[in-house]
């Protein structure tokens, strides 16, 4: 396993939302239906996006909890 990869999770779980209608709220934490219409719409370039892409497939396959469990560690 690539040692990034759980830093990636960590850094994923304590982010927050920068801007829009959920500014400051955890990525992990923003409802389903918000990350559905990002994924419909498109994702933002850079970081965040691909951020936000990852917790669109966490949410798809009901495994969010993993990440939750990794807040503030």
């Amino acid at each position: 396993m690539e040692s990034s990869k759980p830093h990636a999770l960590v850094k994923l779980a304590n982010t927050k939302m920068p801007f829009g209608k959920y500014k400051g709220t955890y990525l992990i934490d923003i409802p389903e239906y918000y990350i559905v219409w990002y994924h419909n719409k498109g994702f933002p370039k850079g970081e965040i996006g691909t951020m936000l892409h990852l917790v669109y497939e966490l949410k798809l396959n009901g495994l969010e909890y993993l990440v939750r469990r990794l807040k503030n560690k």
